[in-house]
C-alpha cells in the first residue's frame, strides 16, 4: 500500500545515500516501523547534511516495500561532531576506575566538552569491582564536589545497572561518551538486547582499548526514547567562547549564580584578574586555569593567522 501522506520520522541509521527512518506510533512503541529512504532530488536543505538523530518528514511511503522519500529536515537542537549525531538530550561521560586507570584531567576535559553542548550531563564509572568500597566512596565524594552524582557500575553483575536502565528509558536520546577500553561497548551490549558488538581488551602498551564499534545508530529503549551506539573514542572538540567557559564549571557557576559573588569586572575570567572574588580552593581550579590559558593561546594564535 502506498500513500502520499506526510509523516514525521527519526533517522536511526545512515549508509551511503540511504537513511533508515523510524516512524513511530505516538502511543505504542510496539508499532514502530522503519523505512529505507532517499532524499528527494530537488531538495538540498540549504546545503545541510542529514545525520543520525535528525527529525525528517517522509512522503511517498510504500508500506509493503518499506520505502519512502525524505522531503524536509526539521531544525535540530544540537549536533555532535564526533561521532556525527543530532538532537542529543543526555550525555553519559563514561570512565573506568581501573584498567585503564582513572585520569582526572581527562575526565574533566570530557565533562567540560559535554557541558559545552548544552544538554544534561552525567558521569558513569565502570569496573568498580576492581576497587575497594573505600576507594569507591572516595571517588563518589570527589565527584560530588565537582557537581556530579557519579553512577558506579560493575559490568560483571547485571543487577548493577537496573537503575541506569530505568533512567535511560525516561530520556529522549542518550549517548555514552568516553575513551575506548572503559566498557562502553560491554555496557551497550547489556542495555540493548541482541546488539552484540565486539569488544577488545585493553592494550598493555598504551593502556586503552581499541575501537570496535564502527557505525552510528539509534536503538529504541522505549516509546520515544533512544540510545546511540557509537564508535569508540568520542570527545567533542572544545570550541567555546572563552567568556562562557566559567559557566561550564559547576563550582564557579554555583558561586556566581547561586551565591551571588561579584567580581570587580563583569567579564572576569577568575585567574589573576583585579578585583576577582572567586574562592579558588576547589579541586578543579587547576584544570580550569589550564583550559583558560590554552583557550587564550588558541584565540591569539588564530588572530595572528
Amino acid at each position: 500500500m502506498k500513500t502520499n501522506s506526510k509523516y514525521l520520522g527519526l533517522v536511526t541509521k545512515k549508509f551511503n545515500d540511504f537513511f533508515l527512518v523510524d516512524l513511530k506510533n505516538q502511543e505504542n512503541s510496539a508499532n514502530s516501523q522503519k523505512f529505507l529512504c532517499k532524499v528527494k532530488k530537488s531538495i538540498n536543505f540549504k546545503d545541510q547534511l542529514i545525520y543520525v538523530g535528525d527529525e525528517v518528514t517522509i512522503e511517498k511511503i510504500d508500506f509493503k516495500t518499506k520505502r519512502a522519500i525524505i522531503t524536509s529536515l526539521k531544525k535540530r537542537k544540537n549536533l555532535l561532531v564526533r561521532p556525527s549525531v543530532a538532537n542529543i538530550s543526555n550525555i553519559y561521560v563514561t570512565f573506568s576506575v581501573e584498567e585503564p586507570e582513572l585520569n582526572l584531567s581527562q575526565v574533566n576535559r570530557f565533562l567540560i566538552s559535554a557541558e559545552s553542548i548544552g544538554v544534561e550531563v552525567s558521569l558513569v564509572l565502570t569496573k568498580c569491582d576492581l576497587i575497594s568500597d573505600k576507594k569507591r566512596s572516595y571517588l563518589l565524594d570527589k565527584f560530588q564536589k565537582w557537581g556530579y552524582q557519579a553512577i558506579t557500575l560493575n559490568l560483571q553483575k547485571s543487577d548493577c545497572f537496573k537503575n541506569l536502565l530505568a533512567e535511560l528509558k525516561q530520556k529522549k536520546c542518550s549517548i555514552f561518551m568516553g575513551p575506548s577500553g572503559v566498557g562502553k561497548t560491554t555496557l551497550l551490549n547489556m542495555i540493548i538486547p541482541g546488539l552484540q558488538n565486539s569488544t577488545s581488551p585493553v592494550s598493555n602498551k598504551i593502556k586503552r582499548g581499541k575501537n570496535t564499534t564502527r557505525n552510528v545508530e539509534l536503538f529504541s529503549m522505549s516509546n520515544q526514547s533512544y540510545i546511540v551506539d557509537t564508535p569508540g573514542f568520542n570527545m567533542q572538540p572544545l570550541e567555546v567562547d572563552i567568556k562562557l567557559l566559567p559557566n561550564l564549571y559547576s563550582e564557579i557557576y554555583k558561586q556566581v549564580i547561586e551565591e551571588g559573588i561579584k567580581c570587580k569586572f563583569r567579564n572576569c575570567l577568575h585567574l589573576n584578574d583585579e578585583g576577582c572574588n572567586l574562592n579558588k580552593t576547589f579541586e578543579r581550579y587547576s584544570f580550569y586555569k589550564e583550559m583558560i590559558e590554552s583557550s587564550k593561546s588558541h584565540y591569539y594564535q588564530n588572530q595572528e593567522d
